[in-house]
């Protein structure tokens, strides 16, 4: 949609740059990102210790004869899984209403399988099972998780070329089907070395970073900011890695209605 996020991305970019460098990171929203490995998150307790907003994971590939899912925090293979082929997170479904009765904004995320299927069949999946978006002021966008293999080659033996095609065939039939772009989770490491810094995406989808430190260092070409930053793997908010909005409450609250 090209009003909503190239108005929201200038809106953010210019209360971020009007702001001092040293601005106190305790005004900026915090949230956790979540999914069956924390098993299930009290968010009530969680919002008491600040977190307003959270992403939790949805799905992981799709159907596939040549992948198993496995948790991208063990690496190990999930169990109880419907379709041996393809996953959908047990906690998901009470996590999602957990945290919409605590007041919290949430948006739920998709770990990508590139190498499985396509880009577009992913991000059908993804939102057949939840990670879909409604403008209703408390569901952020979709995410798509796109980083190091937990199980193979690191960027799943594709060339940029083809990690590239992948990420625009998720990223459009996701805006196709909801009318928004997706956010992009990855780390700049990861970024270069699999998609050889493309800066296609920069324009269209918000950024949201992996960079476990007390700054943000670089960033994937294309993007002047990241709106999402993750910056731990664990901290006082509560359970999963922990994250900050680049932004205002309101500006969150702008995200999550369109």
């Amino acid at each position: 949609m090209k009003f909503t996020f190239a108005s929201l991305f200038a809106l953010t970019a210019t209360a971020v740059s009007a702001s001092p460098i040293l601005e106190a990171r305790a005004s900026k929203p915090k949230g956790i990102d979540v999914s069956n490995y924390q098993g299930s998150v009290d968010f009530s307790t969680a919002k008491s210790h600040g977190v307003e907003f959270a992403f939790i994971k949805a799905t992981e590939g799709t159907s596939t004869s040549s992948l198993s899912p496995t948790d991208e925090y063990t690496g190990s293979m999930l169990t109880n899984l419907r379709d041996p082929t393809a996953y959908v997170d047990p906690s998901f479904s009470s996590d999602w209403e957990s945290a919409n009765k605590a007041g919290i904004i949430r948006g739920a995320y998709h770990f990508a399988h590139p190498a499985g299927s396509s880009g577009a069949a992913q991000a059908e999946y993804f939102i057949a099972h939840g990670g879909g978006w409604s403008k209703d002021g408390r569901t952020l966008p979709g995410a798509l998780d796109i980083e190091y293999n937990p199980s193979g080659s690191e960027c799943y033996g594709m060339t940029h070329g083809q990690i590239v095609a992948f990420v625009k065939d998720f990223s459009d039939t996701y805006h196709k089907k909801t009318s928004v772009y997706p956010i992009i989770y990855t780390t700049t490491d990861w970024w270069k070395t699999c998609t050889g810094n493309s800066a296609e995406f920069g324009n269209t989808n918000p950024l949201w970073i992996a960079d476990w430190s007390s700054s943000i260092g670089e960033l994937p070409a294309g993007w002047k900011y990241a709106t999402f930053w993750q910056y731990a793997d664990k901290g006082s908010l509560g359970p999963g890695d922990q994250d900050e909005f680049n932004g205002t409450y309101d500006g969150l609250k702008k995200i999550a209605s369109g």
